[in-house]
């Protein structure tokens, strides 16, 4: 996952960017043409965001950047990074430094992850199992 200063997060004003208010339904707006999506978390604590990656990646099968905008906060950025996210822009209170830790904390997550996400399906045991 990419991880984002507030200050270096632009807003692209062109066709191939979407930003998704956090009440729409990620199944309907067309995608062709998208190279990345702007999902917004308004208040921490509201998570549909996260539904909405999922969502896009799994139902929808979309392969562009999901980028988490809003109120972002580094404990969330290890369930953001399974739920389908490529990049968390932080609030800007919130210390890089921190959060990479907090990522470097769920190893299982990443590469050779244990368990499978809404981007790798497939858990670790299973893709051993058959190479």
């Amino acid at each position: 996952m990419k991880l984002l200063a507030l200050t270096d997060h632009a807003v692209l004003d062109d066709s191939t960017a979407l930003v998704l208010p956090n009440d729409a339904d990620p199944l309907q707006p067309l995608l062709e043409g998208v190279s990345r999506i702007d999902l917004h978390f308004p208040k921490f604590t509201d998570g549909r965001a996260f539904s909405q990656a999922f969502l896009l990646r799994r139902r929808r099968g979309f392969q562009g950047e999901i980028r988490a905008t809003g109120d972002v906060l580094a404990d969330q950025l290890a369930q953001m990074e399974r739920s389908g996210f490529d990049v968390a822009v932080l609030r800007a209170d919130q210390d890089m430094a921190t959060a990479w830790r907090v990522l470097d904390s769920y190893p299982g997550y990443g590469v050779g992850k244990y368990q499978g996400d809404a981007v790798d399906v497939q858990p670790h045991f299973k893709e051993a199992a058959t190479a």
